[in-house]
């Protein structure tokens, strides 16, 4: 079925199924008897008889200036999806980001499609500002979707797996394998694979077996000598590399003698597929008629009643679990599927017909990440080794350092290890009092836990709020928790209702003065692994009135209260969203006064927030400079004139994933900067716990503008400027321009913010 046959029969089956009320925004309204508005221009400029009156205040809440959550998140998998297309990336790191382009992909459905389905199901008719319901959003994402998948596909056949062979790094068939090699891989299969197989049969005495999420199953279709023709199910053992290495030729006979783990060459073969050609052995008295490979995708958005739970440690642990055993709401499988098969799927699966997507590529491309640890640095991007600044890099106490002053870190191009030496210098000296810190997703062999069990063996106090509702990362967090509890460490699961992503380490310490608080904030997670990979800020002071609030705020979380007011923190979701409101309506203010020059600069991964986004169209109608780089989601509508002229919108893909919030107000010469945890949508600023602190040294704070927001928004080779239909392009040098590469430019120039 071509792309524009399966959106078609998607849009239909959609309607069909939902019996939510489908009429659009318009049509709704002008069956209230409200007057539809006029669909925007994109920018087009107004028939001078089109004018509006004068003294009339734009109307800032219209379904059309708002962008779809769903569609704008499609848009940003489309664009890493880019990165795999992009021939001028090094050939791993095209098959890198398809492998991440898959994975993003598995979340979206088990999470945001899983959710617009249940809004289906129970005949929920609660539209975003952007007007669509949830069965114009499930057919929309099926029509955007399918030419993308499509892309996938071709990528993958016709680029990356020739372009690897080219280098000697081989995905075979099955068939095309040698005598040799199939018969080692025979024997390897019956002595490993083969015990860990349960063939499950589908018959009136065999109920249809459960299907886990994500994983890959074969429909075998068999000839049973009394019974005839049968159905069975053999899930592919996630225990087992995806990708098996097989020998070459003229090494199988010294492979012979060694196991799966212990083959060494870049030839693979998909697991499912020798799986598949040694069937005979599971079903011994039957004739093999057919195998056909599919995956199966759940709904994974849990939820926990908190309020219930009378330990939420084992709740957590009762509620992840039950990830498997979610509906199903995406069915996988090979394009050469009999329909006969397929239907048998769906209707066991109690799947629309809309919910299956065929493709000739292999099922779950994310296992392609298996590919990237192949040693083979030529077709890599060049290795980074982080910068340590000078200014943590000697022997001089890390706590004598920030009491001299501010210090900021910007990983991954400078070293995470100073916060880990922070929290380690914290447990072994002797003045410490107390270590408190929040943990949200540490990463495993966490160097950070490890530094806060010693601090409790040294006779330290320290409490750690460790956030069990971490999506994905829960079974981590849960073995981190009962590992910090066991070492007598006191450790905290959040605030009832909200989910703590605040990134707070605050030592305590007694010096002369007397007590001093030093605090660590940042922008990411204390994961060491992810600091290499990601971009994010990290921020090092012994300021007064910063440690109280970040006191203030850990007893809330480990006690009963918050304050209302904090002295300089911005605090979500108690103070956050007024204040970057009132910043903003300031930034208008100053720029009416002043006959100009209001200029703003906000840097996150997600702006969906409503209030924020008429407020920043409030800006670009008065003129304000806005200037707007999200990585992920936006749902505001740049470019439309009377509205949101004044704003660009852009998106930096590259080497590696930005993830630092940064807000930045010129103020009428009197700039203001906050960096923090928060991006700009309404769970961060309305369910959970986050923080936004401001960079006060005058210093500092143009050094961030100068050197690191202003590069980013001026990269001409990874970025990419949303436009007012809701599609990017690529930006690129103007006749005469430089390249400007920001990534690298970071990579190459680390002290320039130092």
């Amino acid at each position: 079925m071509t792309s524009k046959s399966k959106t078609s029969d998607a849009t239909k089956s959609v309607a069909a199924e939902s019996s939510t009320d489908e009429r659009t925004a318009a049509e709704r309204a002008t069956e209230d008897g409200t007057p539809t508005l006029p669909p925007l221009a994109s920018g087009r400029r107004r028939s001078p008889r089109a004018r509006r009156p004068a003294a009339r205040r734009p109307d800032f809440d219209r379904p059309e200036l708002y962008l779809n959550r769903e569609l704008s998140w499609l848009e940003f998998n489309r664009r890493v999806l880019g990165e795999a297309v992009d021939a001028s990336n090094p050939l791993l790191e095209r098959v890198k980001f398809l492998a991440i382009f898959t994975s993003n992909l598995d979340e979206f459905f088990m999470i945001r499609v899983s959710g617009l389905r249940a809004q289906l199901k129970a005949s929920v008719l609660n539209p975003p500002p952007d007007g669509m319901t949830p069965a114009e959003q499930v057919a929309k994402i099926h029509e955007q979707l399918a030419p993308m998948l499509d892309l996938a596909a071709e990528c993958w056949h016709q680029e990356l797996k020739p372009q690897l062979a080219e280098h000697d790094i081989r995905i075979l068939g099955y068939d095309a394998l040698r005598k040799k090699q199939r018969r080692l891989l025979r024997r390897l299969f019956e002595r490993e694979i083969f015990p860990a197989l349960t063939p499950l049969a589908f018959d009136p005495s065999h109920p249809f077996p459960h299907i886990s999420n994500l994983s890959i199953n074969l429909a075998v279709v068999v000839q049973h000598p009394t019974q005839g023709e049968r159905f069975a199910r053999v899930k592919v053992p996630q225990v087992f590399p995806r990708l098996l290495r097989v020998p070459e030729e003229h090494k199988a006979d010294q492979a012979q003698h060694l196991g799966l783990e212990e083959l060494s060459s870049n030839h693979f073969v998909w697991l499912e597929e020798v799986i598949a050609h040694n069937l005979d052995m599971l079903f011994p008295a039957c004739t093999m008629i057919a195998s056909h490979p599919f995956r199966v995708t759940r709904d994974a958005d849990v939820e926990i009643e908190e309020d219930e739970a009378s330990d939420l440690l084992e709740a957590m642990e009762e509620v992840v679990g039950q990830r498997h055993f979610g509906h199903a709401v995406r069915i996988e499988h090979g394009d050469d599927m009999p329909e006969s098969i397929r239907d048998t799927l769906v209707r066991n699966l109690g799947l629309a017909p809309y919910q299956t997507f065929s493709s000739s590529a292999p099922l779950g491309l994310s296992d392609l990440m298996q590919l990237v640890k192949v040693d083979r640095p030529e077709l890599k991007d060049p290795p980074h080794a982080p910068h340590t600044p000078a200014v943590v890099s000697g022997d001089e106490n890390i706590f004598d350092i920030i009491a001299k002053r501010d210090v900021l870190l910007f990983h991954p191009y400078d070293s995470f290890t100073p916060v880990v030496d922070f929290v380690r210098a914290a447990a072994r000296d002797p003045k410490v009092l107390a270590i408190k810190q929040t943990l949200y997703r540490v990463g495993p062999d966490s160097p950070i836990v490890k530094a806060l069990m010693e601090a409790r063996d040294n006779g330290k106090q320290v409490a750690v709020l460790v956030e069990l509702k971490a999506r994905f990362d829960e079974t981590n967090n849960i073995v981190w928790a009962r590992a910090l509890e066991r070492a007598g460490v006191h450790v905290v699961y959040g605030v009832l209702g909200l989910k703590t992503h605040a990134k707070m380490a605050l030592v305590v310490r007694r010096e002369k003065g007397g007590t001093i608080r030093y605090v660590h904030l940042g922008t990411g997670n204390y994961n060491p692994v992810t600091a290499r990979l990601y971009t994010d800020f990290g921020f090092f002071t012994r300021d007064e009135q910063i440690g109280v609030d970040v006191s203030h705020l850990f007893n809330g979380l480990t006690g009963y209260g918050r304050p209302e007011v904090y002295r300089k923190l911005l605090v979500a979701p108690r103070t956050m969203r007024q204040e970057l409101l009132r910043r903003i309506d300031r930034e208008i203010e100053h720029h009416r006064a002043d006959g100009g020059g209001g200029h703003l600069i906000f840097k996150c991964n997600s702006l969906v927030d409503p209030k924020t986004i008429r407020a920043l169209y409030k800006a670009s109608n008065a003129g304000v400079r806005v200037q707007l780089q999200i990585r992920g989601i936006c749902c505001l509508r740049p470019g439309v004139e009377g509205i949101s002229e004044n704003i660009e919108v852009t998106s930096l893909i590259g080497r590696f994933l930005e993830h630092p919030r940064a807000y930045w107000f010129r103020n009428a010469g009197e700039p203001e900067l906050f960096l923090g945890s928060a991006d700009l949508m309404p769970r961060n600023l309305d369910g959970r716990v986050e923080v936004l602190f401001p960079i006060e040294d005058p210093e500092i704070r143009e050094k961030i503008r100068a050197h690191i927001l202003e590069p980013h928004l001026a990269d001409n080779q990874n970025l990419h400027r949303l436009q007012p239909d809701g599609c990017y392009e690529l930006v690129e040098p103007a006749e005469g321009e430089e390249p400007r590469d920001a990534h690298q430019e970071m990579i190459d120039h680390p002290e320039r913010w130092h």
